[in-house]
């Protein structure tokens, strides 16, 4: 275990409708290239939860991560503050640069934002945004 990360199991975690979105949009993945199918919940300020899977593309640069989907469809409903992403996969793996940065445009706070990290045996493992992604790109506002 690396320094402040968290381990739970799904028994554990306090976050069942969380758990319970992602396990089923990853039912929905389409990933035929890289038989990598995730699936992703964010969890809003307001309480609402919005998930997503990947969805692959033969122009591999068309394809969507599940972390970015979810955040898209909460921002489509309106949703602008992102307390929470949990994220599964068969072996519990970790968001993309890409979807951290996706991430970070909609965290309130990066510290305290949560990435909950699930693998196929309920096993999570918990870091801050601010950990994953230490150094952001940002313009001034």
């Amino acid at each position: 275990m690396r320094p402040n990360e968290i381990t739970m199991t799904r028994e554990d975690a306090h976050y069942q409708p969380l758990i319970e979105a992602a396990l089923n949009a990853r039912q929905n993945a389409h990933a035929p290239y890289s038989r990598y199918a995730v699936g992703a919940a964010a969890l809003t300020r307001e309480g609402a939860i919005f998930a997503g899977c990947n969805v692959e593309n033969a122009s591999y640069g068309l394809s969507i991560c599940a972390e970015r989907n979810a955040i898209f469809q909460a921002v489509a409903a309106g949703a602008r503050h992102i307390q929470m992403v949990l994220v599964v996969t068969e072996d519990g793996g970790s968001p993309c640069g890409a979807c951290r940065q996706v991430i970070q445009e909609f965290a309130d706070d990066p510290a305290s934002l949560m990435v909950l990290m699930m693998n196929a045996q309920g096993e999570i493992t918990a870091r801050a945004l601010s950990e994953l992604l230490p150094y952001p790109f940002a313009l001034e506002r």
